[in-house]
């Protein structure tokens, strides 16, 4: 597994069956649930510092990797990388990890993407979205497009394990993930950046399929949203998605400073603004928030 295990879950996790294949998962602390989904090519360590900001106040923490990363074996099955794969694993281990209430989803880009596509189809098994950089809901235009196929490509190079990948991979994480918060995390995403490479790229190559537009998708979920946008995101633009998600009825949004991660990147700020937005879900059991 290599370092791709330092990115995701420590010990103590579990693997979990779930839609074919088998997924690394962590849970710590009592009360409310939270299941965290992490970016493509990163790991639920991710989740780390949101997790003990927020445990002490009353919260489970659920955070998975997905197949291939972290400590999570490859996808027994065929199927590529994408939201709709994830959304059926996170369908199964819903059912398995939550028999009793509905947990709250955090997903971040790929993560948000598949909690999307997730809620739209099952709204009676979640409690409320909170949306990281989800990809998906900008048009696919050509600007889109060429640049889907200029990160294919990159991520190529370091499947074919290209001498230039690692310092140019360390290069884009500093654009990906800036802030200071996310240093050692982004450490290890870079060390483990080529033995997942083959894997972002297939899901890079995803992203550009029509099947990747969460617009109607999002149009369709019905319980409460929290759109927490790091507005210095080169890779999922805030101008790009801001017409999808302001318009989204019930939803409300939060800017944070960093990247591509707030609850990594400016974790105080997320917290707070996290724990503000399960207060509106307690006084309103009826699903908006006040």
């Amino acid at each position: 597994m290599g370092n791709r295990a330092a990115v995701g879950v420590q010990i103590p996790f579990e693997l979990i069956e779930a839609a074919g294949t088998k997924v690394a998962v962590a849970r710590r602390g009592n009360g409310e649930p939270v299941l965290c989904l992490h970016a493509t090519g990163q790991g639920a360590r991710d989740f780390e510092h949101f997790e003990a900001l927020v445990v002490p106040l009353g919260f489970e923490i659920t955070a998975i990797d997905w197949p291939g990363q972290g400590a999570s074996p490859p996808d027994a099955t065929s199927a590529k990388p994408s939201a709709s794969r994830y959304a059926e694993i996170l369908a199964d281990l819903v059912h398995s990890l939550f028999p009793a209430s509905a947990p709250i989803v955090l997903g971040n880009s790929i993560g948000g993407m598949a909690a999307i596509r997730f809620a739209a189809s099952r709204p009676d098994l979640v409690r409320a979205l909170v949306l990281a950089n989800p990809g998906g809901l900008a048009p696919l235009d050509r600007t889109a497009r060429l640049a889907i196929d200029a990160m294919r490509r990159f991520f190529a190079g370091g499947a074919r394990s290209a001498r230039w990948f690692p310092s140019a991979l360390a290069v884009y994480y500093r654009l990906v993930l800036p802030s200071r918060p996310a240093k050692a995390q982004r450490k290890r995403i870079v060390a483990a950046g080529q033995e997942v490479a083959e894997l972002v790229g297939e899901a890079w190559k995803g992203f550009a399929d029509p099947a990747s537009d969460l617009r109607p998708d999002l149009a369709r979920v019905t319980c409460p949203v929290l759109f927490a946008w790091a507005m210095q995101d080169r890779v999922v633009a805030w101008s790009k998605s801001a017409p999808t998600v302001t318009g989204h009825h019930g939803g409300h949004v939060r800017q944070f400073r960093g990247g591509h991660a707030a609850f990594l990147e400016d974790p105080d700020a997320f917290a707070a603004a996290f724990v503000n937005f399960t207060h509106g879900l307690a006084e309103n059991h009826h699903g908006r928030v006040a």
